[in-house]
């Protein structure tokens, strides 16, 4: 029997949503079935064999949406193999307690579940896409813009992720 797993994401840029379709890419060529989708948009997760979660993080929180459907199917993600990813700029950070920080928030967003696997992916910040105030704060904080995705890595991290969820 075929594993159908699902990758659900919460973007507001973009830069999630392409890395989702990168890891369903890396799944599918591992010979599972995958559906790719905003988590907004999913209504159920019958005939799912997994999930992978993914969703950006913004001032060192998930992006609510991951919260919000980690509450939804609750039940559901507890009776499966589940995986989790973040997106963030905190691997940029040259504080050593950035990264720390950002799987933290991924955790606590997803509590109570207990992923067979958790990453931090660099994400793309695009400071055009961002409001004044965002890009008045990226200023004084000094946060870098640019595109620091690592595709590499997340095919990678994909590419063993059937085996983890041993489905």
């Amino acid at each position: 029997m075929t594993a159908r797993v699902l990758v659900a994401y919460a973007t507001r840029n973009g830069s999630t949503a392409e890395i989702a379709q990168a890891v369903g890419r890396e799944l599918e060529k591992n010979g599972a079935e995958v559906t790719v989708a905003d988590m907004k948009t999913v209504g159920s997760l019958e005939g799912y064999s997994a999930v992978v979660i993914g969703g950006p993080l913004y001032m060192g929180s998930m992006d609510k949406p991951v919260r919000l459907f980690v509450a939804k199917f609750l039940a559901q993600l507890t009776e499966m193999p589940v995986a989790a990813f973040a997106v963030g700029i905190a691997p940029q950070d040259p504080k050593p307690e950035a990264v720390g920080s950002a799987m933290e928030a991924l955790r606590k967003a997803i509590v109570p579940l207990s992923p067979v696997s958790s990453v931090l992916f660099a994400g793309k910040l695009d400071p055009a896409k961002v409001s004044f105030l965002m890009r008045r704060f990226m200023e004084m904080a000094k946060i870098p813009s640019g595109d620091f995705r690592n595709w590499d890595a997340i095919a990678a991290w994909a590419d063993g992720l059937l085996e983890k969820m041993q489905i």
